[in-house]
């Protein structure tokens, strides 16, 4: 029993201190260690088995656009990084640098990939000559380099998995089609599989990423009140094609430059997970996302027959299609669940003598503990309608809690007061100036989240300086 207390007991409310909550859910439920390298995790079997599962989804998903997969390298010379200026400019605080190849010195420094457009230019300058070769539609799974100071686990670290989309177009019609396609793969994704519902929309110029003509993002809020964004989708026009000369024969047999964009989904979406829906003794996962969807959990197992009944009702269930584990150790069934609980596993199946004896089992669902009586050979069909409706509330909870903390304000003083008592998302229209983004941000500690595909008109002039409006926007504190 004391063993099972201080399991519970190892998470910090996240009501007293939610930085150390998500600390403590982190480490407990096994998804990373820290490691001698600062700023850098161990992404544990637990971890890793969310982010498969993320990169499987997401891959079907690109595959359908018509998307295909290559690798390039994770070096890129300085020489090569300095061809657009912006780009460089945007990243040059975060880069991290190879000065030597072994023991001799480079005879140019190497900059370690903190994202790979330079090198995608590069190999799109060679490989693209005709309007044949168009469109390119290319995306790479990899690690990227980005030397923060101030790092959190999946949340920011300075090597992180993810995703990045590459693509190259005849038009600025396609590109900006492609831009908005991908953007909204990544909000569909948000919402169907992690049940994270999210703000569609496009940054503002002060936001946008280094070196493209508009940066399109979507936006969810975490328990606390703060935004995550949590996919960025950019559309660089035709600058980088002009500094890399990337050119092509047209129909009309004249020159043109290629139109790009880029698109990227990283690890930082294990930490939207545990934000959005984890509790006070734990993780919560979505059923879709879970690597586990269901733990059989026997009760007095020693007695003859329940253990094998219970491994009867896990190859049942994981002959129907569902995660499925049987939990055959020799801890405590009060452990067990605890254990179950904290791992975030959908639902967990008690299943004793008693239950055998009438042909039963009990039913537990890891987000509202709601207890379910299903008979043992209805259980495969069961479990899936159970963890169906847990997709469908837990996205519908998150809805109603981002809604909730979602405020208004039509002047600087009420915009200010938000700010500082209501955590959450501030929605409030905007001139345009990037004066007033800045001032917002020095005076209430916000900054601009994105301005959403779907306007509203609150007021006809500025919360911060009073002249006209120009476009709602999300505001809020952020990770």
């Amino acid at each position: 029993m004391a063993k099972e207390k201080k399991l519970v007991e190892a998470i910090t409310s996240m009501e007293e201190d939610f930085a150390q909550w998500y600390t403590d859910v982190v480490k407990k439920a096994e998804l990373i260690d820290y490691t001698s390298v600062k700023g850098c995790m161990v992404i544990k079997p637990a971890g890793y088995a969310i982010w498969e599962n993320i990169q499987h989804e997401l891959d079907r998903r690109f595959k359908e656009t018509g998307v295909e997969n290559v690798y390039l390298p994770m070096f890129i010379p300085e020489s090569l990084l300095q061809k657009e200026k912006d780009h460089v400019e945007g990243f040059a605080p975060e880069v991290a640098w190879v000065t030597h190849g072994g023991l001799e010195p480079l005879q140019e420094r190497m900059c370690v990939r903190p994202t790979s457009e330079t090198l995608f230019c590069d190999f799109y300058a060679n490989d693209i000559h005709s309007y044949r070769d168009l469109p390119k539609v290319y995306n790479q799974w990899c690690s990227v380099v980005r030397w923060e100071k101030t790092t959190r686990p999946f949340l920011r670290s300075r090597e992180f998995l993810w995703q990045e989309g590459h693509t190259a177009h005849a038009t600025a019609e396609e590109a900006e089609e492609r831009t908005i396609q991908m953007l909204n793969v990544y909000a569909d994704f948000c919402e169907e599989v992690l049940a994270i519902p999210v703000v569609r929309g496009r940054k503002t110029d002060k936001e946008k990423f280094a070196g493209a003509e508009a940066t399109y993002t979507i936006e969810s809020l975490m328990h606390d009140g703060k935004a995550l964004q949590s996919g960025t989708s950019h559309n660089f026009g035709d600058g980088f094609a002009k500094a890399f000369n990337i050119q092509f024969a047209d129909k009309d047999n004249k020159l043109k430059y290629v139109h790009q964009t880029s698109w990227g989904m990283t690890t930082r979406m294990i930490g939207a997970i545990i934000m959005v829906h984890g509790d006070n003794s734990g993780l919560v996962l979505p059923p879709r996302i879970a690597p586990t969807q269901v733990m059989v959990i026997p009760i007095r197992q020693q007695q003859a027959g329940v253990l094998e009944k219970a491994q009867e009702v896990k190859d049942a269930l994981t002959l129907s299609g569902l995660r499925a584990k049987l939990d055959a150790s020799d801890k405590s069934p009060g452990w067990k669940f605890s254990e179950q609980e904290m791992r975030g596993i959908p639902v967990r199946i008690e299943l004793g003598p008693k239950d055998i004896e009438a042909g039963q089992a009990v039913i537990v669902r890891r987000d509202t503990r709601e207890k379910i009586t299903a008979p043992i050979a209805e259980l495969p069909a069961k479990v899936a309608e159970v963890l169906d409706t847990m997709q469908h509330e837990m996205l519908e909870r998150a809805r109603t809690h981002r809604d909730a903390h979602t405020y208004e304000a039509v002047n600087k003083e009420e915009f200010k007061k938000i700010a500082d008592e209501k955590p959450g998302f501030i929605k409030a229209m905007w001139c345009g100036c990037q004066e007033c983004e800045d001032a917002l941000k020095e005076e209430a500690g916000v900054t601009s989240r994105c301005m959403p595909f779907a306007q509203e008109k609150l007021a006809d002039t500025c919360v911060y300086c009073g002249k006209p409006a120009k476009a709602l926007v999300y505001w809020g504190k952020a990770y």
